[in-house]
C-alpha cells in the first residue's frame, strides 16, 4: 500500500474543496480498501467522509424517501419504512455480502463497488479498467462471471452490487454535489457501460461526492421479488439476480420493472421492454416474452454462455415469485 495524507472534513463543501485528481473519497472502505491492499488503486489521498452529515433517511414532499448517503447498508435494510414500502430494496441488500460488510458498507459507497473481474485485482496481468490500452484477457480467459449484455472490445466485466439492481427497478434519483454545485441523475444514467473507456464506471464529474439516494412514492411493495442465483448460498456474487415488481389490478399488469444484476456492466433495464407488458395477463408466457426482450442481443463468451438462458428462467421465475407476493 502506498503511503497516502488524511482529510478529515465536517462538512459536505468542505470535503469537495479537498478533492484533488488524486484522492478518493472514503466511508465505510469495504471495497477501497482491498483496491489499495491489492495495489489496484493508489490514492494520494484520502477524505473522510464519514463526519458529513449524511446518515439520515427522510421522507421527501411526493411522499418517497431520501437516503443520506452514509447510512449503512444495514440500517437500510432493516429500516420500517424500507420494509414496508420498498422491500424489494431491502431483499436486494440482504442478498448481498455478509451481515459483518452491510454494518460498514455505506449506501454512497455500494453506488461506487468497482467489479470484481479477476484480471482488474490483479495487478501483475493486463486490464483496460485499470490500464487503458492494456488489454482485455478475460475476453478468452477466465469469464464465467463476465457479462453477456452491454459489453465491448475494451471490457466485459460486470457491476457487482446487489442494492443497485434494487435501486434501478425502483427509478432512484442519485443526489451529487460538486464545485459546481447539485445535481440530480437518474439511476439509469448513473453507471456506465464500458464502451471505449471501461475505465470509467460513472458518470460523476471529477470530485462529485454522492450524497443521498431518493426513492419516488411508487414502490410496488405489494408484488416483488429479488432472485439471486451464485455459486454459494452467502457471500457470493450473483451470477445472474433480478429484481422483479409488478402492479397488478384482476391478474393484468399495470406497471412492470425488472432490473438484472451479474449480466452487465451496469444494472440492466429496458423500460421500452416492460411497456409491452402492460394489459396483459400476468402470466409466464408473458414473463417469457419480456426475459426474451430483456436478453436480445446477448452474446456469451466460453465460460459465460449458460447465463443467457440462466437469466431468462430467471426473470421468469422472479416475475412469477413477485405475482405471489413480496419474497
Amino acid at each position: 500500500m502506498n503511503p497516502f495524507t488524511y482529510a478529515r472534513p465536517t462538512g459536505i463543501d468542505e470535503a469537495v474543496s479537498l478533492f484533488t485528481p488524486d484522492s478518493r473519497y472514503i466511508a465505510g472502505g469495504t471495497n477501497l480498501l482491498d483496491l489499495m491492499k491489492e495495489n489496484v488503486t493508489h490514492p494520494e489521498q484520502l477524505i473522510d467522509i464519514t463526519r458529513l452529515p449524511l446518515k439520515d433517511i427522510e421522507e421527501t414532499t411526493d411522499g418517497g424517501l431520501r437516503i443520506g448517503a452514509l447510512v449503512s447498508n444495514s440500517d437500510l435494510a432493516w429500516d420500517a419504512r424500507i420494509e414496508q414500502h420498498y422491500p424489494l430494496l431491502s431483499k436486494a441488500i440482504l442478498a448481498g455480502a455478509s451481515p459483518q460488510l452491510r454494518n460498514m458498507a455505506t449506501t454512497g459507497g455500494n453506488l461506487l463497488q468497482r467489479t470484481r473481474c479477476y484480471y482488474f485485482y490483479d495487478a501483475d496481468t493486463p486490464c483496460n479498467k485499470r490500464e487503458p490500452g492494456s488489454g482485455c484477457p478475460a475476453r478468452d480467459g477466465l469469464n464465467r462471471i463476465h457479462a453477456i449484455l452491454g459489453h465491448s472490445e475494451q471490457c466485459i466485466a460486470v457491476h457487482p452490487s446487489d442494492m443497485c439492481v434494487g435501486l434501478a427497478a425502483l427509478d432512484a434519483t442519485v443526489i451529487v454535489k460538486g464545485r459546481d454545485g447539485e445535481r440530480r441523475i437518474a439511476f439509469a444514467d448513473f453507471h456506465r457501460l464500458p464502451g471505449n473507456e471501461p475505465e470509467r464506471d460513472n458518470t460523476l464529474a471529477d470530485g462529485e461526492l454522492v450524497t443521498a439516494v431518493e426513492l419516488p412514492a411508487e414502490n410496488f411493495s405489494t408484488h416483488c421479488a429479488y432472485l439471486k442465483i451464485r455459486d454459494r448460498q452467502s457471500y457470493a456474487f450473483a451470477l445472474v439476480s433480478v429484481a422483479a415488481a409488478l402492479q397488478l389490478d384482476g391478474g393484468v399488469i399495470r406497471n412492470v420493472r425488472v432490473a438484472l444484476g451479474g449480466v452487465a456492466h451496469k444494472p440492466w433495464r429496458n423500460p421500452e421492454a416492460e411497456a409491452l407488458l402492460v394489459g396483459r395477463p400476468a402470466d409466464k408466457a408473458a414473463f417469457g416474452e419480456l426475459a426474451d426482450a430483456l436478453l436480445a442481443g446477448a452474446i456469451g463468451f466460453n465460460d459465460n454462455q449458460f447465463k443467457i438462458e440462466l437469466a431468462r428462467r430467471a426473470i421468469v421465475r422472479a416475475l412469477s415469485d413477485a405475482v405471489e407476493g413480496a419474497v
